[in-house]
């Protein structure tokens, strides 16, 4: 993981502090700060954050679970309901694979705050393509 969190290095990633806290094959869970980075001009976080946070745990996820000398993933759908405000504090997003194809992999990802009370769900898929040589 240190390797993946080398490439993060002036990406949105960074750019929104998000933190990788788990991975494995069956979940994967990331971190954001709800500060100025992350927030709408009303003060509250921004349902394009959050998104931007679900796809990344899913673009992770699914990186994690491939032959990375021979595929790479990008995002090829993504939806969200945005449930709950956030004003400030952090919020994480858990990402659990719904499919695990060849060509596509699917998440169900729920972004919770400090007190796991749900602030946004999103379902992303994921393309999985050949590293052309």
């Amino acid at each position: 993981m240190v390797k993946m969190e080398a490439s993060f290095k002036n990406t949105l990633i960074n750019a929104l502090g998000i933190k990788i806290i788990e991975l494995s094959e069956e979940r994967a869970v990331a971190s954001m700060p709800v500060d100025e980075r992350t927030r709408q001009p009303y003060g509250v976080l921004h349902g394009g954050a959050s998104v931007a946070l679900a796809e990344t745990i899913a673009s992770i996820g699914t990186y994690n679970l491939l032959d990375q000398e021979k595929e790479y993933c990008v995002g090829l759908e993504i939806n969200a309901n945005h449930i709950k405000s956030k004003k400030d504090g952090i919020v994480k997003a858990v990402a659990t694979p719904l499919h695990k194809g060849r060509k596509t992999m699917v998440w169900d990802i729920k972004i919770i705050d400090e007190k796991a009370q749900l602030i946004c769900v999103s379902r992303c898929t994921m393309a999985i393509l050949p590293i052309q040589q």
